[in-house]
């Protein structure tokens, strides 16, 4: 029971990971300054959760 519920987490996590690294952020080397990378990242989350929701 307990493993199917962690299977079922993680998939949904891979999935959105996936979706994250069309945005290149997370698989490429950050370049640009680090106070920036947290604001960016939310950014696109929020744009994902925007997404999702509609």
């Amino acid at each position: 029971m307990y493993n199917r519920l962690v299977s079922k987490m993680r998939i949904i996590i891979e999935n959105i990971f996936a979706i994250l690294k069309k945005f290149k952020i997370i698989t490429e080397k950050y370049r640009n300054r680090r106070k920036r990378f947290g604001l960016r990242f939310n950014l696109i989350a929020s744009i994902y959760n925007f997404n999702y929701y509609i």
